[in-house]
């Protein structure tokens, strides 16, 4: 295996790691609308930090979707709060990262994805989908 060659899983868990002690909606809204930098890298960290504030307020979804080109974040738990969403661009890479992790190459598909986070893991259901002018990802997590 090419330890220097690292994969987008590996890279989100890098990402969660890096971002774990920080205002996870701080940075959020600090990356409301950027397209500068490294679009790959700003994607994995819209898609971190967004884990990330789910699981600190302890919801049990997280939802990006995409109909036209109206862009929403939503976080279901006690109470449903919404994100500000990325730039479209990072939507499309953030959706394409997912598909790439857990192999999903039709229009849709479920499956679990284990993030290991410093002294613990998490086990996701992750399910994204494509229509005629919409697209969508769920991430559904555990009970903490």
């Amino acid at each position: 295996m090419d330890i220097s060659k690292r994969n987008y899983h590996l890279k989100l868990l890098e990402m969660c790691d890096c971002y774990l002690e920080t205002d996870f909606m701080k940075q959020i809204k600090g990356m409301s609308g950027m397209e500068s930098g490294d679009p790959e890298e700003n994607a994995i960290k819209y898609l971190a930090l967004a884990i990330m504030h789910t699981v600190s307020e302890k919801a049990k979804k997280l939802s990006l979707k995409r109909k036209g080109d109206k862009l929403t974040v939503k976080v279901k738990g006690e109470e449903e709060t919404t994100l500000p969403p990325p730039s479209l661009e990072q939507f499309n890479r953030i959706l394409a990262i997912m598909r790439a992790i857990l192999h999903i190459e039709e229009e849709s598909g479920k499956l679990p994805l284990a993030l290991g986070l410093r002294n613990g893991e998490l086990e996701l259901q992750v399910e994204v989908s494509r229509g005629e002018d919409k697209e969508t990802l769920k991430i559904k997590f555990p009970d903490l």
